[in-house]
Formats: C-alpha cells, structure tokens, sequence
C-alpha cells in the first residue's frame, strides 16, 4: 500500500488492465458461454433453422456491444484517470453501442426484406427500396447520435444546425431523392416487377427483372448478361413491359410474306376447280364460285366482255387458304384477334401480313410455332401460281446472263 501510494500511477496502470481485461472475459462470456447457448436454442425455432434468415446475425451483432458497454461503465471507477481520458473513452464507447444497435436493426430490415420476398405479392408489390430507405434513415439517426456522443453534445443542437446543410444535403442526396420519388411512382402504379420481362433499348436492357431496389433496377438479358438501370430512368425514359403479354397466354405473330407481284393474276376455271378441292378452301370456293356466278350472270350481254366479269384471283384465293389455315391451326389462339391481310405495295413486293397469337408465350415454343407456319406459307406458294419475292443475287445475275448469252447464240449458229 505504501508503494502504491508513493506511484499512484501504477494503482491507474492496473485498473485500466483490470478494465481491458474485464471487458475481453465479458465478450468470451457472451460469445463462447452465451451465445454457444442461445443458438442451440434458437436452432430448435423455425427462425434458427432457417439458414437465410440466421445468417444476417442479428444477436451477434448486439453482442459487440458488451464490451463497449462494460468500458463506458468501468472506466469511471479507474482511479488517477485524467477526466479527458475518462471522458473520451466513455463516449466513444457510447459511440459504438450506438453504431452495434444500428447495425442490428439493418439486420433486422434484412430480416424482415426476406421474409417478405417470400410471399406471393412481393413480385408486384416490391418494398426493398423502401427498406433500404428506413436502413439509410436508421444510420443517418446514429451517424448524428454518435457524433452529439463524442462531442459530448445534445443532439438537438447538432441538429439545428443541419438547417444551414439543407441545400448541401439535397445535393448530395440528390439521386437518392429522385430513385425513392421513382420507386414510389413505379410501386404505386405497378409499372413493374419482379420478373417482369423489358425491353429498354437505349439501355440495352432486354429481359427479366431481377431486382428492384432504391437506386438501381437490375435485368436479366437474355443472353445472361446483367443490365443495371437507374430507378429514375424508368420514369423519364420509355421502356416496354411484356408482363401483358405473359398474363394473356398468347404471344403475337406479326410477320408479312411479300409476293412477287408480277405473279398475280386471275384463276382459270381449271385451276379454281383444282383449288376447290383443297380442305380449307372447300367452303371459301363454293361460296365465292355461288357469289361470283351470280354476279356475272346478272350482267346479261356485258358478260361477253371478260373484264365486266368477275373472277376469282390467287392472291385473293391465296389469302383466303391462310386464313383458314391459321383458324384451324391447333398452336394459335382463336379467341384473340386473327388477320390476314394486304399492306401497302412497296418495291419489295406485295406485303401479306399474318396477324394472331399463339397458345402459348415459351420463347422457344413460339419460334418454333412461327417457323412451322411460314414454312408451310412459302411452301404453298406454287400451289396458287405465286413467288416470293427476292432480290435477285449474284447467281441469279449469272444465269440471266447465261440465258441472254444462249439466245444471242442461237441465230448466229442457225
């Protein structure tokens, strides 16, 4: 006693290990006694055995904030501490409780964005961007709280004086502001969700929505490449949604065939016979071949002249036989709109356009669905006297040359 009274600094020296060592027994007794009990207990709960919700680790987290909290105690009973020392080592350690029950309650957020993915309506109705709002408004709280702490301040004077910041803080929150005004505007209009399919081409963003969070929407393309949209963009911006499509169950068809229009003409009577014969133009001819019969002979000794007449053409034949082809075909959907029909002539030929929908929206099913049916198109075509149109190619320059050569020929070797 003597000798601690002759070097009190040695009576300090002491305490503070004391203090150091007091608050690494309390964290192994919280970690390794307390803890190692609270999860076998919490293990036997659905929350325990849950491995995406346990490993956010919220009660380790709060863990951390034992020995900070046995340091703001203890380190007042340390005797000979100069009070500044006392007095920083105190709120800093109130600092970090403050930081460890932030971070355990963004744990928490995380916790509770989990479980909330998991129901049926989280795809329409998203809320990570609102949760990661309330994370950033939690550690703005305890940036501030933490900051009054070590100054050793009341936070409300910390916070009057952020009046003055106002203008710098919304500069510098700027695009938080815009995402979380976006985010609000698209959860509250169901613009989209999760797994809906876009298409944003000044993006380049063309497939499913992944993820829909504060600052960043994230798409899928559908070559497996990752497209990351600001949230705002989807406001200012155009973007398709597919979701009515998916929701309908049918996928449009909307491709035209351009015939060559040299090739059209009006049917012999031979030829319509012919067709008549065909399935789905049995119904059609007859009744055009009743129609046009009627007509004509209604027009008495003007008959004799072939252009008072009427007449059934390929093209008109022809378009009638795809018609019927798709209305009976058993991949289109006959509920939905179902056309057949001429476009504007244009120097590629004349445009048939084939309008439907097919019975279903897999991508691969719907191709494969569209090739069949203009495979059969084009392969039809020379039923009816019809040509495709085709820029002609290098070859067939070459045999129209060819063909030219040969009948010059011809005389000189006569």
């Amino acid at each position: 006693m003597e000798f601690l009274d002759t070097y009190p600094w040695v009576t300090t020296i002491l305490a503070a290990v004391a203090l150091i060592l007091a608050a690494l027994l309390s964290t192994f007794v919280v970690k390794a006694l307390l803890l190692r009990g609270l999860s076998r207990l919490v293990v036997k709960t659905p929350f325990g055995r849950d491995p995406e919700l346990s490993r956010h680790g919220v009660v380790e987290k709060l863990s951390n904030a034992v020995p900070a909290m046995v340091l703001s105690v203890g380190v007042t009973f340390v005797p000979g501490l100069p009070a500044v020392v006392t007095a920083v080592v105190r709120n800093v350690s109130n600092a970090f409780i403050i930081l460890t029950l932030a971070m355990a309650l963004a744990a928490v957020v995380n916790i509770l964005d989990t479980i909330y993915h998991r129901r049926v309506e989280a795809r329409q109705r998203p809320i990570k961007g609102y949760l990661q709002v309330l994370k950033l408004a939690i550690y703005l709280v305890a940036i501030v709280l933490m900051i009054a702490t070590i100054m050793d301040r009341s936070p409300v004077i910390l916070l009057s004086g952020l009046g003055a910041m106002a203008a710098v803080l919304i500069l510098v929150f700027q695009d938080t502001l815009l995402s979380l005004v976006a985010s609000i505007q698209i959860s509250s209009t169901d613009m989209l969700r999760v797994g809906d399919w876009i298409e944003m081409p000044n993006l380049n963003a063309d497939g499913d929505v992944i993820e829909i969070a504060l600052h960043t929407v994230k798409v899928q393309n559908w070559d497996k490449t990752i497209t990351t949209i600001p949230t705002r963009k989807l406001i200012t911006d155009p973007f398709k949604n597919w979701r009515g499509m998916q929701e309908s169950g049918g996928r449009r068809i909307k491709r035209s065939v351009f015939l060559d229009q040299n090739t059209i003409r009006f049917l012999t009577d031979e030829e319509a016979a012919s067709l008549a014969r065909i399935g789905h133009l049995e119904t059609y001819m007859h009744d055009k071949t009743r129609d046009i019969s009627d007509f004509n002979a209604r027009l008495g000794e003007r008959a004799s002249v072939r252009a008072n007449m009427r007449r059934p053409t390929n093209v008109g034949t022809f378009r009638a036989y795809v018609e019927n082809y798709l209305r009976n075909h058993p991949r289109v959907r006959q509920d939905m709109t179902l056309l057949v029909r001429q476009l504007q002539p244009t120097a590629e030929g004349l445009p048939l356009e084939i309008y439907c929908f097919t019975k279903t929206i897999a991508w691969a099913e719907y191709e494969g669905i569209q090739s069949d049916i203009f495979d059969h198109i084009y392969a039809i075509l020379p039923e009816f006297g019809l040509r495709a149109f085709q820029t002609p190619a290098g070859h067939d320059l070459n045999e129209a040359a060819a063909a030219f050569l040969t009948n010059r020929s011809e005389p000189a070797a006569a």
